[in-house]
């Protein structure tokens, strides 16, 4: 390697930071996704959630029926630049009917925001979530929400997280009041305090102080709050965990930020701080070993693939996490499954739908590829080599429909939304194995078949009809002594996508008694 692509991958890794913001529905994820958009640059006008028939959405809510229904149901990617930092946020569906695409897209960063709303909470997709970082030991920071609402006890919350996460905490600020009685934050590691101005809380004023016994903090927040504030921290000093960047790297220890995102407070804090302890692009496993981001040659993994981001051009894009070397626009490198090269001759970068067209990129940045339909979750690309990254995570179906086609005469369609869909992830596509061929869709939540039929008929025409069945469970079917086609154990036998046999069952007793009376088949919760 040249000393000066050498110097330069250095010098640009250092600068990412690529994260995913993670949380339960509700907690307010969007929101602060566009304040740290806002303070990036990135867009000049937030958008508002709850005002639904608005003109304006939220940014990352880019497609129709998220603005029609207030919730994110894709993952969104922005890029924008802050305090000499490039970064690179992964939006997730917060919505639990959604977590496959959230946790393949966890595999994508390098860090993670966990928000927790102050009155509810450690939820239970957040749980869900968070279990996913646990056992990739990525960082985790906490952002509480919603401070200038009515919540829990700060100490409470702390505890919560350590009880039912299993995670140590420490408090980077803590609050000067709560809900009605919010006068601000005091920052334990600058001694500097934020403070609401004027009555509607529409200005922020940051004030440095010696401590948390300075008097200015009386004469500002009043006897009660500078009390109350000089005790918890006492506490926490004597009593808390104290700040360990080692532990924060390992995900042992989350630094915990309090603040109201909807009213921008704490959030330029949370920022500044974030990006100081984040860390740049970590190492990706391969066949090959480790593959540190600064080795020479380019390397990367499709974690998502979506069609019909501008539903005028009808287009379907991959995104590619870059793993390591440099990307350069019109470069060849070998797409390892399909063994063969290709030119990436159109690679874009985000702000939610708004694209530009990406010249260069570096470890941990996020582009987006041109997909005539030759990539698949998971593929691999490498300059130079037969690399391949490690497998992103797969989830067994919970709920079974069998689907069709209103008008046969849109069986084109059809067929082409069917195969586009699942490319994507959104659902899993499974077709009988007997003789009548009955098509099948697998799904984790009830509510990817509501966007899968929205999107059918607004993005290829396409009227189905969905019968829900009465199936629990999928398992696929691995066995060299016994034929597949004779499984004929209280189940009913299908085909994946790539013609793996797959057993669908109506309960767990049914599921039970099969693997009892078969031991020599392997019966696995996900594709082998």
């Amino acid at each position: 390697m040249s000393q000066t692509l050498r110097e330069e991958l250095k010098q640009e890794v250092a600068k990412r930071r690529t994260f995913a913001i993670i949380s339960h529905p509700d907690a307010g994820k969007t929101t602060l996704t566009e304040k740290l958009l806002l303070f990036g640059g990135a867009i000049h006008i937030a958008g508002s959630v709850k005002a639904r028939k608005a003109a304006r959405h939220a940014t990352s809510d880019w497609m129709e029926i998220e603005k029609q229904r207030g919730i994110s149901v894709t993952s969104s990617v922005m890029q924008f630049e802050y305090a000499g930092k490039h970064v690179n946020i992964l939006d997730t569906p917060g919505h639990q009917d959604f977590s496959e695409d959230t946790y393949r897209t966890l595999t994508a960063a390098d860090s993670a925001v966990m928000l927790i709303d102050v009155a509810k909470g450690v939820e239970a997709q957040t749980i869900k979530l968070f279990q996913v970082c646990a056992k990739r030991g990525i960082p985790i920071f906490t952002f509480i929400n919603k401070l200038d609402r009515e919540g829990q006890n700060p100490f409470e919350l702390l505890e919560e997280i350590e009880r039912v996460l299993g995670i140590r905490s420490v408090p980077m600020n803590w609050p000067i009041g709560m809900g009605r009685e919010l006068s601000g934050v005091y920052d334990r590691m600058k001694n500097q305090v934020e403070l609401f101005q004027g009555k509607d809380h529409s200005e922020i004023e940051v004030r440095p102080v010696a401590d948390y016994n300075d008097p200015r903090i009386r004469e500002m927040a009043g006897d009660y709050l500078a009390d109350q504030l000089a005790q918890d921290l006492e506490l926490l000093d004597v009593a808390g965990d104290p700040f360990d960047y080692e532990k924060v790297l390992a995900g042992q220890l989350t630094p915990v930020f309090f603040g109201s995102a909807v009213n921008n407070f704490g959030v330029q804090t949370f920022l500044e701080n974030f990006l100081q302890l984040a860390p740049a692009p970590t190492p990706r496993r391969s066949t090959d070993g480790e593959i540190e981001p600064e080795r020479e040659k380019f390397s990367g993994y499709i974690f998502k693939i979506q069609a019909n981001m501008n539903p005028a051009h009808r287009d379907r894009l991959a995104f590619l996490r870059i793993c390591s070397g440099k990307f350069e626009r019109g470069m060849s490198v070998r797409h390892v499954r399909a063994g063969k090269e290709i030119k990436l001759a159109q690679p874009q970068q985000f702000l939610a739908q708004d694209r530009e067209i990406v010249d260069t990129a570096y470890p941990g940045d996020i582009i987006g590829l041109f997909d005539p339909g030759i990539f698949r979750i998971g593929d691999s690309l490498s300059e130079g080599g037969n690399l391949v990254f490690d497998e992103l995570p797969t989830f067994s179906p919970e709920i079974f429909s069998k689907v069709s086609v209103k008008n046969a005469l849109k069986q084109k369609q059809y067929l082409k939304g069917l195969d586009q869909l699942t490319e994507e992830g959104m659902v899993q596509v499974f077709r009988s194995a007997g003789i009548f061929e009955d098509t099948y869709l697998g799904v984790v939540g009830q509510l990817q078949f509501d966007v899968f039929e929205y999107r059918m008929k607004n993005e290829y025409g396409v009227d189905i009809q969905l019968a829900r069945t009465s199936f629990q469970f999928a398992r696929w079917i691995v066995s060299d002594k016994i034929d597949p086609t004779k499984f004929r154990i209280n189940s009913t036998l299908v085909k994946d996508k790539n013609d793996n046999y797959v057993a669908l069952f109506e309960n767990e007793y049914a599921m039970r008694t099969a693997m009892e009376r078969m031991p020599d088949v392997q019966f696995l919760e996900t594709a082998p």
